[in-house]
């Protein structure tokens, strides 16, 4: 595997990783409006909201760290990947729930939560291409040795 190889395949799970945090951080804005407006308002923060923005903050955190190099060479990053993946699908489909058939009538606060709704289908699917891509990328790239001395590269 040359060098250009190497490049190529950082390039572009660096554009991969950056998607996801811009996504990761357009979540935590659009769901931490209501959280805020509940705060200041007096009122308990609903759990549903608190749980949206967790999943976005470990979702920014791990687009981050995956930023670095060595760390896309470790067998657990298809594993925390598909975990965040699992995370995200259920917050879809816990506020899909709540507002992919409801009718916003010129309420712009449910048209944002509908909006909302979209961009964590759209981190759903960036965690799944980003599983696939690391999982095909350990097993093609992995550093093989043989069984009985360890010595040879296989």
């Amino acid at each position: 595997m040359g060098l250009v190889d190497k490049t190529t395949n950082y390039v572009l799970f660096a554009i991969l990783h950056i998607s996801q945090f811009i996504l990761a951080v357009t979540v935590i804005g659009l769901y931490g409006t209501d959280v805020d407006r509940s705060q200041k308002r007096g009122n308990d923060t609903d759990g549903k909201w608190v749980y949206a923005i967790v999943v976005a903050s470990i979702s920014a955190v791990t687009a981050i760290l995956y930023l670095i190099p060595f760390i896309l060479r470790l067998a657990v990053v298809p594993v925390w990947s598909f975990i965040v993946f699992v995370l995200w699908i259920a917050l879809f489909g816990l506020f899909g729930s709540l507002y992919i058939n409801k009718n916003p009538m010129g309420d712009g606060d449910i048209q944002r939560m509908k909006n909302a709704v979209w961009v964590d289908l759209v981190n759903a699917l960036l965690w799944l291409i980003g599983t696939g891509a690391a999982a095909a990328d350990w097993w093609l790239h992995r550093d093989t040795r043989t069984r009985f001395t360890g010595r040879a590269k296989v």
